[in-house]
């Protein structure tokens, strides 16, 4: 244990009301699991779930040059974001490595917010400081400005319709605007990390309670539930979603990770990363890179992140993610491979668990999406 303390968002005296297990995550303390991780994961894909997602990263950045500023920062075209439009794209090093994924908001003509994961939050708002310069655009750490609230699931557009009177249905996915959710002044989002509709409410961290409290009470006859950490990593798992970390690393470029389409080259200007970027993207249409794919466990052992991937004896690759899958009702891996096996139903397969090579279907990702 590190002598620094853990950080508690707004929601702390809840979540140990609740009799949630809490985890030290990035340096917060936060709510693994209320009850069973299973029956919270099942609550999301068929119901609503209700996520404190305060840790991550919010940092603002205003000024006349701002959208210039973050196409030079970033690998995304963020200039052609439209005001209360959101888009996910990423943070490289020079030499095209990850540094983190992000979701950036427009907010207003010259304001955005950029979110980051709460481990790498830091490590962002110091390169966006750096690569400021030069630039008439401020960068701000508005970490302490904001609670987050996630509401996730298929019921949660009822479930919130009923606190606010915004234009939930206008409000597209990747979007958000300004509004009041139970009295409370919120950024409402049309975001999430689950495979479900659901919004991210970004608030004030003093309104955080009254609003977790109200949303509770909206979402009881619809079987919302207090949903931790636990339960979103296997839900973002079903859903083919990359998680920091483990997907995706300072080891790899967008192009290794398969996310080639977040780099966008026709955008006006020099951005940190492009000539690696180049170079990246075009090594990979001459040698093609690890593949990300799925895996399906044919058995009942639960593959780890660092397994290996094995067929007729050799590595062939790295288990990046795995889980059992409550929908499924298998376990389940996301896995980078040799080009050569990635193709969904190649045979032979298997993962290395302790020195048995259990077998597995390849798939292509994701392994679960929702009916629209």
């Amino acid at each position: 244990m590190s002598s620094t303390e853990l950080r508690h968002t707004a929601l702390d005296a809840v979540h140990r009301s609740l009799g949630a297990t809490m985890t030290d995550f990035a340096g917060w303390d936060m709510p693994l699991r209320y009850g069973s991780e299973r029956d919270e994961h099942v609550a999301v894909r068929t119901r609503a779930g209700l996520f404190d997602l305060s840790h991550m990263g919010e940092i603002t950045v205003t000024g006349a040059e701002a959208a210039a500023f973050l196409n030079h920062a970033l690998v995304g075209n963020i200039a052609s974001v439209g005001v209360g439009r959101a888009r996910y794209t990423m943070i490289c090093r020079a030499d095209g490595g990850i540094l983190d994924d992000l979701i950036v908001y427009r907010l207003a003509e010259t304001e955005y917010m950029v979110v980051a994961n709460a481990s790498n939050a830091q490590v962002v708002l110091d390169a966006l400081t750096e690569r400021a310069a030069g630039f008439d655009a401020e960068v701000r750490d508005d970490r302490d400005a904001y609670a987050l609230i996630a509401v996730q699931g298929p019921e949660s557009p009822g479930i919130l319709a009923s606190l606010t009177d915004a234009d939930l249905d206008g409000l597209k996915y990747y979007a958000g605007l300004p509004g009041t959710v139970a009295g409370v002044p919120a950024l409402i989002a049309r975001t999430g990390y689950t495979g479900e509709d659901g919004f991210e409410l970004f608030v004030k961290p003093e309104h955080a309670v009254e609003l977790w409290q109200a949303l509770t009470k909206a979402g009881e006859g619809a079987g919302l539930v207090p949903c931790g950490l636990s339960c979103r990593d296997t839900l973002r798992l079903e859903a083919g979603m990359p998680l920091y970390g483990h997907e995706l690393t300072t080891a790899l470029t967008p192009f290794d990770a398969g996310l080639g389409r977040v780099v966008k080259f026709e955008k006006e200007g020099d951005f940190v990363g492009r000539a690696a970027l180049a170079e990246a993207a075009a090594r990979a249409e001459q040698n093609p890179p690890r593949v990300l794919v799925g895996l399906i466990a044919e058995g009942r052992r639960v593959p780890r992140a660092g397994y290996a991937v094995v067929a007729g004896g050799q590595v062939i690759g790295e288990v990046t993610s795995g889980a059992p899958s409550p929908t499924l009702g298998k376990p389940i891996a996301m896995a980078y491979v040799d080009a050569a096996h990635a193709a969904p139903g190649t045979e032979g397969v298997g993962v290395d668990i302790r020195g048995n090579h259990e077998p597995y279907e390849v798939v292509a990702l994701p392994f679960y999406k929702r009916r629209k």
